[in-house]
């Protein structure tokens, strides 16, 4: 899945107390995160997704649009949202994919169940996918973590010749890999 592009799709999502419809255009020119999760009413899920809407303003200032995308209906977002105190604090697009064809394009759809697996997509403002996070259904994910992502990728894209070793966080020294550096770090 990384470095390949985005394929195309139409969704109608809960945002800003509205139903809007999106499509894989309105991803490009700009980052993206796509974040795939089993079902709304759920257990581990309102957490990660209450966790993503706390971060939610900083990825808005870094240029970053957030997509959740489960396989319940954009009626059923919407539901959660205003009955939830945890969801209802999220403004970013709830994508309701009940087809399940955005959640087969990215290929996190749970054989036989009808539901997403609990995965992360970080997309460039190309449409390409930078990032992949997929955990097991009972281990919940880190919007931290997935900010730290975001600001490398961002980092590695806008300086090439430059990557971002492990631990990395905004400021600190990166690694300009040639032939110098093979068997010194």
């Amino acid at each position: 899945m990384i470095n390949t592009t985005i394929k195309p799709f139409n969704a109608t999502a809960f945002k800003d107390g509205k139903f809007v419809e999106i499509s894989e255009k309105d991803v490009l020119g700009k980052w993206a995160v796509f974040f795939f999760y089993p079902a709304d009413f759920t257990f581990v899920c309102p957490t990660e997704l209450g966790d993503l809407a706390d971060h939610y303003e900083e990825l808005q200032s870094r240029g970053v649009e957030v997509y959740s995308v489960s396989t319940d209906t954009h009626f059923t977002h919407k539901a959660w949202h205003d009955s939830s105190e945890t969801i209802g604090k999220i403004n970013y697009f709830m994508v309701g994919d009940q087809t399940g064809n955005i959640t087969n394009n990215f290929g996190v759809m749970r054989e036989g169940q009808g539901l997403a697996d609990r995965a992360t997509f970080v997309i460039d403002p190309q449409g390409v996918i930078q990032a992949v996070e997929i955990t097991a259904e009972g281990i919940g994910r880190d919007a931290e973590d997935l900010l730290r992502k975001i600001k490398a990728a961002q980092y590695v894209a806008s300086h090439p010749g430059e990557v971002c070793p492990a631990k990395w966080k905004e400021g600190e020294q990166t690694l300009a890999p040639s032939l110098d550096l093979v068997g010194k770090i």
